[in-house]
């Protein structure tokens, strides 16, 4: 068989494998070695096949996981609008916001920590009102739904104030957003919230946490808090989300200029209406 096409032919062999459900959705495939071994081939050969299947949403290649297959997999998907819900799932006083539901926990898929760390991002250190390198209070949390492969990054960076004022929000309480809900008990009652959505690539630690390829495009959302107690912003958390498992969903409103251009004749309509 013609070197050029030796890889075409493994890939047929593995994908119908795959049709065949010798591997689940969701299932590593075995290393590339393996393969080699298997077919008789070398490692460029394997990873040319291996290439193709992910080009045709068959596999596709997750930083530290290896190929995972795809075929017949449909990550479940989340709405995400603009409601602040207040949790009822567990005793302790939080949020959920969009995309969780005030009815449900999410687990976390790594080790949750709380640190003081500098912040050396401009944006982040802007929008909070700090210093560039000034060092922060940082939640990080890799959360989803429990039956679900990891949702969602978030990492918060609490204002030196807020922390002073509620030394509790570096812990891990049983409800989410149970922090905010202490710094709003502290004297930033009510926090209002605005966020910035932009689309990127991951990074490679982002792509293996969220367990997805480096291909597949994310949603970032940075959120800002601001304190109802001071109007300066109290907290600045960024999501990063799989592009696959969030739909952004937003009511359109009309600026002044779309109003009604023809209010005289909508009224004359109304009026001959009526008269009849």
């Amino acid at each position: 068989m013609a070197v050029h096409s030796r890889y075409l032919d493994i890939a047929a062999q593995i994908r119908a494998r795959i049709e065949a459900g010798e591997w689940e959705p969701g299932a590593k495939l075995p290393r590339l070695d393996d393969f080699a071994a298997e077919y008789g081939a070398n490692r460029d050969t394997i990873a040319r096949a291996i290439g193709a299947l992910e080009t045709e949403g068959y596999v596709w290649a997750v930083q530290g996981r290896g190929s995972i297959v795809r075929h017949g997999m449909m990550r479940l998907r989340r709405p995400r609008g603009n409601l602040v819900k207040r949790n009822v799932a567990t005793d302790s006083p939080g949020y959920s916001f969009p995309s969780a539901s005030g009815q449900e926990v999410w687990k976390h898929h790594v080790p949750p920590t709380s640190s003081y760390e500098p912040l050396t991002d401009p944006r982040i250190a802007g929008l909070l009102g700090v210093p560039v390198g000034s060092s922060v209070m940082r939640r990080f949390r890799v959360t989803g739904p429990a039956s679900e492969p990891p949702f969602q990054i978030n990492i918060s960076w609490i204002h030196p104030r807020g922390v002073e004022a509620a030394p509790e929000v570096a812990s891990q309480a049983p409800g989410p957003g149970d922090w905010l809900y202490r710094l709003e008990k502290a004297g930033h009652w009510p926090i209002t919230w605005m966020e910035l959505h932009r689309a990127r690539m991951p990074t490679k630690d982002e792509a293996r946490l969220l367990e997805i390829p480096l291909s597949l495009p994310v949603l970032e959302i940075v959120r800002v808090g601001t304190s109802g107690g001071d109007d300066k912003p109290i907290e600045v958390t960024e999501y990063i989300v799989a592009s696959d498992r969030v739909e952004t969903v937003h009511v359109l409103h009309r600026d002044e200029s779309a109003q009604d251009p023809w209010p005289e004749e909508s009224t004359d309509s109304d009026d001959t209406q009526t008269d009849r």
